[in-house]
């Protein structure tokens, strides 16, 4: 059962991280490369900010962009801004978006997302969340996967598992942590099965393209290659 209030309350708390973070970068700071490949950190701070605009028109029922070339347009536009804009940017546009998220709402309606992805309402906060977090990460300012929460290392697997389920691309990959957790995805013959296992940071940062899996133990096949997020 998604818990949209818990998470609305996550994200507060990862915004409050990443803000802290933030103010403490100076221009020059804000105009050097991120861990995204081609991204200065300010284009994922203006990343950021524009994607707490658009979940917001989520919630609202309007489209999540006005196009995906407006999308990229408005991250290189925003790219450049000095520190303290960014700063501004960021608070001002996360405080939007739990504004939206705070008015009266049947949560358990149905949203359209980019690229007519659709999904419960109820599961737009989690989605801010991962943003946050894992775009903090990609800052490069000294907040790593190793500093995630627990709740969301285990929940944000258990999301992309599911995402990449059904893929026939993926082999049928059984995942497994140290704690014994367990998850399945790809979609494979069952024949093929490819177990994956580590420390749960470390399949998080597989599936999520931010590690390269040397540190997974991998059984019935080579590591599974994953399409782009």
């Amino acid at each position: 059962m998604i818990d949209h209030a818990h998470d609305l309350g996550a994200v507060r708390g990862a915004t409050e991280r990443l803000l802290d973070a933030v103010g403490k970068l100076d221009n020059a700071s804000v105009g050097g490369a991120s861990r995204l490949p081609g991204w200065s950190r300010g284009h994922v701070l203006a990343h950021l900010s524009r994607n707490a605009d658009a979940l917001g028109n989520v919630l609202r029922g309007l489209p999540m962009y006005a196009s995906s070339e407006t999308r990229d347009a408005d991250i290189d536009a925003g790219a450049p801004r000095p520190a303290a804009e960014q700063l501004t940017d960021l608070r001002e546009s996360a405080d939007r978006f739990l504004a939206v998220a705070a008015e009266p709402a049947d949560w358990s309606r149905t949203v359209t997302l980019r690229n007519g992805v659709t999904d419960s309402a109820a599961r737009v906060p989690f989605r801010r969340w991962v943003e946050v977090e894992l775009h903090h990460v990609d800052l490069g300012v000294g907040y790593e996967l190793e500093d995630l929460p627990a709740e969301f290392v285990e929940r944000e697997i258990a999301f992309l598992a599911d995402r990449f389920l059904g893929n026939e691309a993926v082999p049928a990959t059984g995942l497994t942590d140290l704690d014994g957790r367990t998850w399945s995805t790809g979609g494979g013959p069952p024949s093929e099965l490819v177990t994956v296992q580590g420390p749960a940071v470390e399949l998080l940062g597989w599936l999520c393209g931010r590690r390269d899996g040397a540190a997974l133990t991998v059984a019935g096949g080579p590591l599974p290659a994953l399409p782009p997020l």
